[in-house]
């Protein structure tokens, strides 16, 4: 099975054909797939988490397809002390209380592993858009970048089996990423 690795370098490589798997993301008591590989290549993850409700930004109200208020979980990721990723998910609020999602610690598997047990299991697809843009100067301060300076922003939409949106997060990765996808060429 493929997993995810911190080279000598301290770059992350990020395993998208496996992370959002049942099985990676809960591995050893794992909180989620990002706190599973770090611990699998012995590093110490971090989350900060703070969860509020609040209307979707324009971009995300469309791959939701409604204007409502939605929860939403933002997160400051770090490998130790080394901040690597902010990431803010939108969950409408039907599906947030189903799942018993709008507290900072969700348990074993995060939230996915939470919406499937609520009956909201997102299949074996997501979708990911990934873009590099300049940081915003928020985010370049937090991530210890010039302002200006690239970031890869990936934009994951998990959809239940019937192609319900339940969730958008958008990830953004400063310094360090390597990503690896795997395509059909048939």
């Amino acid at each position: 099975m493929a997993s995810n690795s911190i080279d000598s370098t301290g770059t992350i490589l990020r395993d998208a054909r496996t992370r959002y798997t049942t099985s990676q993301r809960e591995e050893d008591g794992a909180h989620g797939a990002f706190d599973a590989e770090l611990r699998r290549t012995g590093h110490t993850p971090r989350t900060e988490v703070s969860v509020s409700r609040t209307d979707a930004p324009a971009d995300v109200a469309e791959l939701l397809g409604s204007n409502e208020t939605v929860v939403v979980r933002s997160r400051e990721m770090f490998d130790g002390d080394r901040l690597v990723q902010l990431a803010n998910t939108y969950i409408p609020v039907d599906v947030a209380e189903a799942a018993g999602i709008e507290q900072v610690d969700t348990g074993v598997g995060g939230i996915i592993s939470r919406m499937k047990e609520a009956g909201f299991d997102q299949g074996d697809t997501a979708t990911e858009d990934i873009w590099l843009r300049p940081a915003t100067p928020e985010e370049a301060s937090r991530l210890g970048l010039t302002d200006g300076e690239s970031v890869l922003t990936i934009n994951h939409v998990g959809r239940t089996t019937d192609g319900n949106v339940v969730e958008v997060t958008q990830h953004v990765l400063g310094k360090g990423w390597k990503l690896r996808f795997s395509v059909p060429l048939s």
